[in-house]
């Protein structure tokens, strides 16, 4: 039986520093809970040339309190306008939308998380990728 896992030979989660990234939507999902429901979104990298094709997953809230940071990260990818405007969100719309996202890695409950920041269109990319992501020096 063959079985495909997203990721598998993307770098790990440790090899990706934290910074700003070029990406693009290659999976997504609702993940429904009670008080904490979220959309964990899967990115291919596309930018910075060091990293292409490798993997981000990160959790983006949609929790009444945080839904406008779930619309900041819709609006900048270019999302259907006509969606939104019916407060609608179709994950298989999400796949393959483009945009700029700042991750941070932080540590809850003792597992290693992927916190998205901030977000940025597409064409912002040439302006932020000043001072691309680079990993730690020592």
């Amino acid at each position: 039986m063959k079985r495909q896992i997203h990721g598998l030979s993307s770098p790990l989660i440790a090899d990706i520093p934290d910074g700003v990234y070029l990406v693009r939507v290659q999976h997504a999902q609702y993940r429904w809970h009670r008080q904490k429901p979220s959309y964990e979104l899967d990115f291919y990298i596309l930018q910075p040339d060091a990293l292409v094709g490798g993997s981000i997953v990160a959790r983006l809230s949609s929790s009444p309190k945080t839904l406008w940071k779930l619309a900041w990260f819709l609006r900048d990818f270019r999302y259907s306008r006509e969606l939104l405007e019916r407060d609608e969100i179709d994950t298989r719309a999400l796949i393959g939308l483009q945009g700029v996202v700042q991750i941070s890695h932080e540590i809850i409950s003792g597992r290693p998380t992927v916190k998205l920041e901030a977000f940025a269109p597409a064409a912002d990319w040439e302006h932020l990728a000043v001072a691309p992501a680079n990993p730690e020096v020592a």
